[in-house]
C-alpha cells in the first residue's frame, strides 16, 4: 500500500500505448468509407436487392475484402513516401504510362461526383420537391463552398458525422422489417449470377472498390502527420493505420448489407423491383410509415453532399500529383481538378433522362477504370525503389495482382455479357 502511494505521487511514469490511442488515428478510414455509402451505391444496392433479393450479398463482402487489401496498401505508400498516389505516380512512372491512368482516373472522377451529385439532388426532390436540376445546383454549390472555406480536420469530423448518422437511419430501418436471416447468411458467402445480374454486380463492385479513394486515402493519410522518418515510429503508424481501415471498411460493409437486406425484406419480397430511389421511398412509406421514408431521404442527402465532397477532393489530389503537388484547396491545380470534377458532372446531370439509370452506369464506369489504378498501385508499392524496405513481400504482391485480375477478368465478362446480351 505504502508502494502504491509513493508510486501516485510519481510525475515520470513511462507512457503506454492503450485503448484510446487508436482514437488518434481513425478519421482517414472513414473519409474514405463515405465514398463507398455514397448515392451511386444506393442505387445499385437497392437494385440487386429489389431484384435478386439476397442472392447478391456475396458481392459486398467480396468487394469489402478487396477494398480492405486495397486501402490498407496505398495508405502505406503515403505514410512511407510522403506522397499519395498521383505525386508517386507522376515521380516514378513513365509520363506515356502515368499521364493516361490518372487522367482516366480524373473521368472516373467525375463520374463519382455524378453520382454523388445526383443523388443529393433526388433526396431534395423526396424532401422539398426541389427539381433535380435545382437540387444538382444546390448540392454542387453547397459541396464547392464547403471545400473552398473548410479546413481538412472540419471536413474529416463533419463526414464522421454524416456516416454515424447514415449507419443509424439503416439500424432503425432494418428494425422494421423481418429479415430471412438464414438466407441472407447464405448470400454473403456464397457468390451466384442470377439471371441478368451481371450488370448489377459490376455496378456494386464499382460501387465499393472505388479508384478515386485509392488516391484520396494516400492523399488524406498524410494530413495526421504519418509521414515519421524513424523504423518504429513508422511501423506504428503502419498498425494503427490497419485498424483504423479495418474498423472504416467494416463500418462500410454493414452498412452497403443493410442496403440490401432492407430492399429484399421489402421490395423483392413483394416483386417489386426498383428503378428509382424516389419510388424506393414512396414505397417505404406505406411498409414501414412515414418515419422510414424520411429518415431514407435524409439519410441519402447526407451520403450525396458528403460523398461529393470526399469526389471533389480525390479529384484535387489526383490533379495535383499530375504536377507533381500535393492537394491543397488553395493551390490552383488542385481547385482546378475540384472544378472538373463537379462542373463536368454537373454539366453531365442537365443531359440525363434517367437519374436512376445513371446511377448505376456511373458505378459500372468506375469497375473499368479500376484495374489500372490497382496496377499502377501494386508496381509502386511493390518497387524497392519507391518503399525501401517497406515493399510488398512477395505474398502480398501475388494476392493484389489476383485482385487487379479478378476485376479485370470481371469488366471483361461484363463487355462480353453486354454484347451478346447476357
Amino acid at each position: 500500500m505504502i508502494n502504491f502511494l509513493k508510486d501516485l505521487k510519481r510525475k515520470d511514469h513511462k507512457r503506454y500505448l492503450g485503448g484510446l490511442d487508436i482514437l488518434k488515428y481513425i478519421g482517414p478510414g472513414l473519409l474514405v468509407t463515405v465514398g463507398f455509402i455514397d448515392p451511386g451505391n444506393w442505387a445499385s444496392n437497392f437494385a440487386a436487392g429489389s431484384g435478386f433479393g439476397y442472392s447478391l450479398l456475396w458481392v459486398v463482402t467480396l468487394s469489402t475484402i478487396m477494398l480492405i487489401v486495397l486501402q490498407h496498401n496505398v495508405a502505406h505508400l503515403g505514410i512511407v513516401t510522403g506522397l499519395c498516389l498521383s505525386e508517386a505516380a507522376t515521380q516514378y512512372t513513365p509520363k506515356w504510362i502515368s499521364r493516361p491512368i490518372l487522367g482516366t482516373a480524373v473521368m472516373a472522377s467525375v463520374s463519382t461526383s455524378l453520382a454523388e451529385i445526383l443523388g443529393g439532388a433526388i433526396a431534395l426532390q423526396m424532401l422539398l420537391d426541389v427539381p433535380i436540376i435545382w437540387g444538382s445546383i444546390l448540392v454542387t454549390a453547397f459541396v464547392f463552398i464547403m471545400l473552398l472555406t473548410n479546413s481538412y480536420k472540419k471536413i474529416e469530423r463533419s463526414i464522421i458525422a454524416f456516416v454515424s448518422v447514415i449507419g443509424l437511419s439503416f439500424i432503425y430501418e432494418l428494425l422494421l422489417v423481418e429479415i430471412d436471416w438464414p438466407t441472407a447468411a447464405k448470400g454473403w458467402v456464397v457468390p451466384s449470377f442470377p439471371q441478368g445480374s451481371v450488370l448489377i454486380v459490376m455496378s456494386v463492385l464499382g460501387a465499393v472498390v472505388m479508384p478515386h479513394n485509392l488516391y484520396l486515402h494516400s492523399e488524406v493519410i498524410q494530413s495526421h502527420e504519418y509521414n515519421k522518418q524513424d523504423d518504429a515510429s513508422i511501423r506504428k503508424v503502419l498498425k494503427y493505420e490497419l485498424y483504423d481501415t479495418l474498423f472504416s471498411m467494416i463500418a462500410g460493409w454493414a452498412i452497403n448489407s443493410a442496403m440490401i437486406l432492407l430492399a429484399a425484406a421489402t421490395f423483392f419480397k413483394t416483386k417489386t423491383e426498383v428503378t428509382e430511389l424516389q419510388q424506393a421511398k414512396s414505397l417505404l412509406e406505406p411498409l414501414l410509415g412515414s418515419n422510414a421514408a424520411i429518415i431514407f431521404a435524409l439519410a441519402l442527402l447526407m451520403a450525396g453532399v458528403s460523398s461529393t465532397i470526399t469526389s471533389g477532393m480525390a479529384a484535387g489530389s489526383i490533379f495535383a500529383g499530375i504536377f507533381g503537388e500535393s492537394y491543397h484547396i488553395k493551390d490552383s491545380h488542385s481547385r482546378l481538378g475540384v472544378i472538373i470534377s463537379l462542373g463536368v458532372a454537373f454539366l453531365l446531370i442537365c443531359f440525363i433522362s434517367n437519374p436512376f439509370k445513371g446511377l448505376i452506369i456511373s458505378q459500372m464506369v468506375l469497375s473499368l477504370q479500376l484495374p489500372f489504378t490497382v496496377f499502377l498501385q501494386v508496381s509502386l508499392t511493390s518497387s524497392k525503389k519507391v518503399m525501401g524496405k517497406y515493399a510488398n513481400g512477395r505474398w502480398n504482391t501475388f494476392v493484389l495482382y489476383f485482385i487487379a485480375a479478378t476485376v479485370s477478368a470481371l469488366n471483361v465478362w461484363l463487355l462480353i455479357s453486354t454484347i451478346i446480351g447476357y
